[in-house]
């Protein structure tokens, strides 16, 4: 296969580095990765020329989305968990979804810390999400880094949620299965997790469900699983599993995979998972329009000057915030014709 000289630049042979990825190097997967989270044009550009290039080597992989309550030892799992699937010859990539890190640096940036055993494992890729930018910034890059990990052979995508609230709702739209951790004593009102993350779930692992813990891990499972059938919506033909399961002693790692493959089965079956895919792609299209249209008012100095009159407008009670909408797309609209 032809190689890229080390010092040949993305930007200058989008194509031949594409190759190098596709053959494993993980040095061109690294650089391709930081390319995405650029926000150079140039680099754009770059980056979506990259991306198509490997389009015909992704889609294949598992994607699973894993969010769990504070303490409940998303790590500690993720690290037994990827390791199990490793033995078993799969080849399994980390990424995140960090809305919080550029605010206080994110406890994901520890992550060759907490997964010391996994970081260094050959069949194992651990990405930090981007330092900064806003939720919908940091979930677009979090799916061209899939992409790309997709592309360079990894078969297991794990998509760690870092933050609370949205995180998790952007997350689920990304992924096959999306696996909520909670930890055993769920007395307390279930812990204050919310509905709609039980809406979210495709099955719920309670973790740490080892020594003295078994029993309460036991009664967590059967709330939970009286919340699931709650919550479940009218016509739904997955019932989401409830699992015990330790990641420290490695424990019932092995029934959730098995799960995971058995809800695949099932929407394959159902003729529902090409579909499932198909939306998320049109998702993830309308979220990128809506940054970019967003993009193209702040890069523009009378345009931003526009908008941030309009909001002094809105706050002070001299319009609404569907008249404002319309007064700067007409703006917008007037300064694209004038730039054509």
């Amino acid at each position: 296969m032809p190689r890229a000289s080390q010092q040949t630049p993305i930007l200058d042979d989008p194509k031949l580095w594409a190759e190098r990825i596709v053959g494993g190097e993980r040095a061109a997967l690294a650089r391709a990765i930081t390319l995405v989270e650029s926000k150079r044009p140039d680099h754009r550009r770059a980056a979506q020329q990259l991306l198509t290039a490997l389009l015909p080597h992704t889609g294949a992989a598992r994607r699973i989305g894993i969010t769990g309550v504070p303490g409940v030892g998303k790590s500690t799992f993720i690290e037994a968990f990827g390791l199990m699937l490793i033995e078993a010859g799969h080849k399994v990539a980390v990424l995140a979804v960090d809305p919080s890190s550029g605010r206080t640096g994110g406890s994901i940036l520890g992550d060759k810390t907490r997964m010391a055993q996994l970081s260094v494992n050959p069949g194992a890729y651990i990405r930090p999400s981007p330092a900064a930018g806003t939720l919908g910034g940091v979930a677009a890059k979090t799916r061209e880094s899939m992409l790309l990990c997709e592309a360079a052979g990894f078969d297991v995508i794990l998509i760690e949620t870092v933050g609370v609230g949205q995180s998790e709702t952007v997350v689920s739209e990304m992924v096959d299965f999306f696996l909520v951790l909670m930890l055993p004593g769920a007395g307390d009102e279930l812990q204050g997790i919310k509905k709609g993350v039980l809406e979210l779930a495709d099955m719920i692992a309670v973790n740490k469900a080892d020594g003295d813990n078994q029993k309460g891990a036991r009664a967590a499972a059967s709330h939970y699983r009286a919340a699931l059938h709650i919550t479940q919506p009218v016509g739904e033909t997955w019932t989401p599993p409830v699992l015990l399961c330790s990641g420290l002693a490695g424990e019932g790692l092995s029934e959730i995979w098995q799960q995971i493959n058995a809800h695949r089965d099932h929407l394959e079956e159902e003729g529902t998972f090409e579909a499932k895919r198909n939306a998320q792609q049109i998702r993830w299209m309308n979220s990128l329009l809506t940054d970019r249209l967003t993009g193209l008012i702040e890069e523009d100095d009378t345009l931003l000057a526009e908008k941030q009159r309009l909001e002094a407008a809105l706050i002070a009670g001299e319009t609404t915030p569907a008249s404002a909408v319309e007064e700067l797309m007409d703006a917008l609209q007037a300064s694209l014709r004038r730039s054509s």
